[in-house]
């Protein structure tokens, strides 16, 4: 971009009517580090990255803050901040007033705080003595500042696994307000969550597309127990984060390739996989080494968030379009998502990439053992004619038990976050236990991540975000003070995100499961 496209472009951002101030200062700040040199790269690399094979989602091209960092909360609560100049608080309204400034000052990729903390476990300690209907009351008025102070639907808290007055405190709050900050991660554990209480967050997502559900025993198994979920279910570890999400899209590469299945994955899948790593790694070397980042914020100065803790993530998405092409070109029948051969193609696609991501070393990536995390990446608003992650396309799912069956085995492999929406009809109300159940099943069939949402309430998630509908209609006239409405608006024009096909929840003696 030469001089007179970026005065001509930040001449668009200003004058745009639809954008608030904060927006509008937001797109700027973007336009402004667009205009920087990239990092070194080989000429493969940088000519994949230019024609979108390979995708730095608009990070920037000289990353000066880490993309994802999830604080550890507890800590800053229990130690205070010398930076904040704010001591440890002493009770419920200290610790939530202590909260709320600290979020002001952790960076992100969209300006605004990913991860809020586990509320269930960073709140514990204060809750001592105060009755129910005054912590409800008290988180009231903090969900309404949080929505009001941060409006972007990537802002994320998690609870569970465990039963606790907070979660359910969380639950009837976010009922009754219907907001659309903060999203919420549900950890269940098989074990540990009672149905009562996932039933609870059952009840809640019919009314406001939250919470979403992960199976907290594989995260723990590849992420130990200070894990967290946030954005779009990007699972990483607390006190850490990803220095960067860049992306391969798998669509493209089978599209670039001349040959079959086999030589597809030996050859071209493998190259293109070592140029996406390649990239990466150019990024975080200038996070780490250029923009100095670990020596100056005061978050790990403070020893909030620690380096080691840090690793980067390997996105893919278009697979179902991949699977699709390379199918084709083999003259083979079946399309991903409703066909077992093609499902296995699927299957064999990750599990190559999950292999070639582990055995490449990457700096500074000590939170996961010098390599990079694998991520199924839930799509962006750009994207046109290519499905996010490893999900089936928009309109073609399958019926309820033959979709996660479908994917439920490449959720084993990405450690970072996986996801798949299911809308079901809004006869699920009249048996919310049903919903429990399928929850379960879910997870026993091996789903690491579970997200419904019902076809009639006021909200549509978008890749792994909310919207509320009223937002998304009126925004081509008024804007809309969350800014991640913006992306939900290019989503719903490019993908049709609304048009997903609704699911029954039927029994197994209406619908039987065929005999294996």
């Amino acid at each position: 971009m030469d001089a007179e496209e970026a005065r001509a472009a930040a001449r668009r951002i200003v004058n745009d009517p639809t954008l608030t101030f904060h927006q509008r200062r937001h797109y700027l700040a973007g336009l402004a580090e667009g205009l920087l040199d990239y990092p070194p790269l080989g000429d493969e690399a940088a000519e994949a990255l230019n024609k979108q094979i390979i995708c730095d989602l608009f990070e920037g091209p000289a990353p000066y803050r880490a993309r994802y960092i999830l604080p550890d909360y507890g800590r800053a609560l229990a130690r205070g901040s010398d930076h904040l100049e704010l001591d440890p608080p002493g009770d419920l309204d200290e610790a939530l007033n202590f909260l709320l400034i600290m979020y002001t000052q952790v960076p992100s990729i969209t300006g605004y705080p990913v991860y809020l903390g586990d509320f269930d476990k960073i709140l514990e300690p204060f809750v001592t003595g105060v009755d129910d209907e005054t912590l409800r009351r008290k988180l009231r008025l903090f969900w309404i500042a949080v929505d009001r102070m941060l409006p972007d639907a990537f802002v994320h808290t998690d609870v569970g696994p465990g039963d606790s007055r907070i979660t359910r405190a969380v639950f009837a709050v976010d009922r009754e307000l219907k907001q659309v900050v903060p999203n919420i991660t549900f950890k269940v554990d098989p074990e540990l969550t009672p149905d009562d209480l996932i039933e609870d967050a059952v009840t809640t997502v019919f009314e406001t597309a939250k919470p979403h559900f992960v199976n907290h025993p594989l995260m723990v198994r590849d992420l130990g127990e200070d894990y967290a979920a946030v954005s779009c279910y990007n699972s990483l570890p607390v006190g850490g984060g990803s220095h960067t999400l860049t992306r391969l899209n798998l669509k493209a590469v089978a599209e670039l390739h001349q040959g079959g299945i086999e030589t597809f994955l030996a050859d071209t899948l493998a190259h293109y996989v070592e140029l996406t790593a390649q990239v990466i790694e150019a990024r975080i070397r200038y996070l780490v080494e250029e923009a100095r980042f670990f020596e100056h914020d005061f978050l790990a100065r403070e020893g909030l968030i620690s380096l080691d803790r840090f690793s980067a993530m390997f996105g893919v998405f278009g697979l179902a379009e991949a699977v699709d092409v390379l199918m084709e070109a083999e003259g083979r029948p079946g399309r991903y998502g409703h066909d077992a051969e093609a499902n296995e193609v699927s299957y064999r696609i990750t599990r190559r990439v999950s292999d070639l991501v582990a055995a490449r070393p990457l700096p500074y990536c000590e939170g996961n053992d010098g390599r990079a995390f694998l991520h199924s990446q839930s799509g962006i608003d750009t994207d046109i004619g290519v499905t996010a992650g490893t999900r089936v396309p928009i309109g073609d799912e399958p019926g309820m038990l033959e979709h996660i069956r479908a994917v439920a085995p490449h959720h084993d492999l990405f450690q970072a976050g996986v996801s798949d929406i299911f809308h079901v009809e809004d006869t699920a109300r009249r048996n919310p236990r049903a919903m429990v159940d399928i929850i379960r099943g879910a997870f026993a069939e091996g789903m690491r991540d579970f997200t419904f949402n019902l076809a009639t309430n006021g909200f549509i998630r978008i890749t792994g975000y909310l919207v509320r509908k009223c937002d998304l209609e009126n925004f081509d006239a008024e804007g809309a003070r969350h800014g991640s409405t913006t992306f939900a608006a290019g989503a719903e024009r490019n993908s049709h995100v609304t048009t997903r096909n609704v699911k029954r929840v039927v029994s197994r003696e209406s619908s039987p499961r065929p005999a294996s």
